[in-house]
């Protein structure tokens, strides 16, 4: 599906399913709420309103289940109605899944998804996140067409008019920086080392020594945006180790494949600048590096000086990653004077026995940042959940950045540990819980909450 360009439309308009097939899909409950008059348009003349009634009451999701219309032209499939308090009320791992699963699903050129309001932006998410960039298949050198498929929201609920222009458009930047990331998460070294990064980074001094073993340099890059009238100034710092050996300390043969996604931390961030609205000074700092073997490897036993000024003693080469991120958090500290710094990789193994392998683990010195990732997690279908700190593994990493950014630094850190999430069955990158889209779409606040609240949702 790499050569696939997506739209999402108010209306997609009518057209016979022979023409452009279409997949209409959602939550059962929702696709009983459909009138026949809002999906006729797609389906005749041949599905008639009797055969769609007919196949709404054999659908009989566990957790999901489809049911052909017509042929391979059209199809209707259910998400589960319900979830647990910890996941997306949208369903959206499963909407990926089955977007990507369904019978015949690269035919499809139109998708009417049916959700209500507060689901629409996870949604587009989700469906974005079947839709990956990157292939390498022989097969799809010989399909060189570029699909164009279309997709079209029905709300049910409260609040089902069609989508504003805005609402649109905020899709489809999600959309894009959701892809974006999942193409660089997923390409192969050989053509995403650290140079290959920096021209990603294009388009929209301390990392040495975890990378100076490498063809490519190591490198710290940083993408701003100043607009006059700020009055805070956020930092996002990505890991972007491009490919993780394991240095000297190296990998086994059975976890080194998959190491190319080490660089989903920053993937994510530059993914999410991409796709934010912003509102005040916003710096993305990428820490570039590949953490390979040769003669200038780092050692265990070295000792390495970090940006902070405290000294490190190397027992384990394949913790680089806290290295690197340390070095970003007192950057974004020092030399942007940050309010809020947010710092994203994938960090630890452990992360996925302590949070599972589709939540984040979060670590924040704020109780109130700490919910607000949560809460963006479940509107945003990229889920997260707190890091105990007696976890040792997880929490001494994230411990440890902290401690070079300094525990009475009186501005606000986030860290967001995404080992499991990136390598889970999606295969993609968290995205949204850093994005300021993921709360904007949610179901509206208060006033009262609105300002209170307002600092944060610029970030989360």
């Amino acid at each position: 599906m790499a050569n696939v360009r997506l739209e999402f439309c108010a209306s997609a308009g009518d057209s016979e399913p022979q023409n452009r097939p279409v997949l209409i899909l959602g939550q059962l409950t929702n696709l009983q709420q459909v009138s026949w008059g809002q999906v006729k348009g797609k389906l005749q003349p041949v599905v008639t309103n009797e055969l769609w009634q007919a196949a709404l009451s054999s659908l009989n999701p566990n957790p999901t289940d489809s049911c052909p219309l017509y042929l391979n032209h059209a199809t209707v499939a259910a998400l589960p109605s319900r979830v647990s308090r910890h996941n997306s009320p949208s369903s959206s791992y499963f909407l990926t899944r089955l977007v990507r699963t369904c019978p015949h699903a690269v035919d499809f050129r139109c998708i009417v998804m049916v959700c209500e309001r507060s689901d629409v932006f996870a949604s587009a998410c989700a469906i974005a996140r079947a839709f990956p960039l990157f292939t390498r298949r022989s097969s799809s050198s010989r399909l060189s067409e570029k699909k164009h498929v279309t997709v079209e929201f029905v709300t049910v609920g409260q609040d089902n008019g069609p989508l504003e222009p805005s609402t649109l458009q905020c899709l489809t930047n999600a959309a894009d920086g959701i892809r974006l990331a999942a193409r660089i998460v997923d390409t192969p070294c050989s053509e995403m080392n650290t140079d290959d990064f920096l021209e990603e980074i294009k388009e929209v001094g301390r990392i040495y020594g975890v990378g100076k073993a490498a063809q490519n340099p190591p490198a710290l890059a940083v993408l701003s945006y100043t607009p006059s009238g700020a009055t805070q100034t956020i930092a996002w710092v990505g890991k972007g180790i491009v490919y993780d050996t394991g240095g000297l300390s190296i990998k086994g043969k059975t976890t080194m494949p998959g190491m190319k996604r080490d660089c989903g931390g920053a993937a994510a961030i530059l993914g999410a600048f991409r796709a934010t609205v912003k509102q005040d000074n916003l710096h993305a700092v990428f820490c570039l590096a590949e953490n390979s073997v040769g003669p200038a490897a780092t050692r265990p036993d070295d000792i390495h000086t970090l940006y902070s000024g405290k000294t490190v003693e190397i027992n384990n080469t394949d913790a680089e990653g806290r290295l690197v991120l340390s070095d970003g958090v007192v950057y974004a500290r020092k030399d942007l004077s940050a309010d809020i710094i947010l710092d994203m990789a994938t960090l630890t193994g452990a992360q996925g026995i302590s949070t599972g392998r589709y939540h984040a683990a979060v670590m924040t010195n704020s109780e109130q940042w700490e919910a607000a990732c949560v809460r963006a997690g479940r509107s945003s279908g990229d889920l997260a959940h707190p890091l105990d700190r007696e976890n040792a593994q997880s929490s001494c990493a994230g411990l440890f950045i902290a401690s070079h950014l300094g525990f009475s630094w009186p501005g606000i850190w986030v860290h967001v540990d995404i080992a499991s999430p990136v390598h889970s069955a999606s295969e993609d990158p968290l995205l949204n819980s850093v994005s300021p889209l993921g709360v904007a779409t949610a179901r509206p606040p208060s006033e009262e909450q609105m300002e209170r609240d307002c600092k944060r949702r610029r970030l989360v």
